[in-house]
């Protein structure tokens, strides 16, 4: 049993993202709830810049998914928030490469007027799935 991500013929073709992922039954289901670049202590790291805030957040997020006895290729679904007016390029080219796969997650992104976290310009959250054999 695998999780099967498909990227249908008719569909946008992206080495960046899956358009539909099937979690077979008996499957645990990880949800990470939103991370920003915050060090433990919970100060701000990468003031203004956001592939520094970028590579932090996907860090606090691959902590979190260890926790759960997962990494970020158990990942079903990114979902990362950006503020408004940040350059998506430098984002997403700080976090791609770690996030590449030959079956990639689906992802969500949006912009935002603002994040929870006072400085943040961005914010992952993931929906992971594990195969216990």
């Amino acid at each position: 049993m695998t999780i099967e991500r498909i990227r249908p013929e008719g569909l946008v073709h992206s080495q960046a993202f899956s358009h539909v992922a099937i979690v077979p039954a008996g499957a645990t289901t990880i949800y990470v709830g939103g991370q920003n670049s915050v060090a433990a202590d919970g100060s701000l790291i990468g003031e203004g810049d956001v592939a520094v805030q970028s590579i932090r957040a996907l860090e606090n997020v691959k902590i979190a998914l260890a926790a759960a006895h997962a990494t970020i290729e158990d990942v079903v679904q990114w979902t990362v928030l950006f503020v408004d007016g940040v350059d998506l390029a430098t984002a997403y080219q700080a976090i791609g490469s770690a996030l590449a796969s030959d079956t990639p997650a689906l992802v969500m992104g949006a912009r935002v007027a603002g994040l929870g976290v006072s400085g943040a310009l961005v914010e992952i959250a993931a929906i992971a799935a594990v195969v216990r054999h």
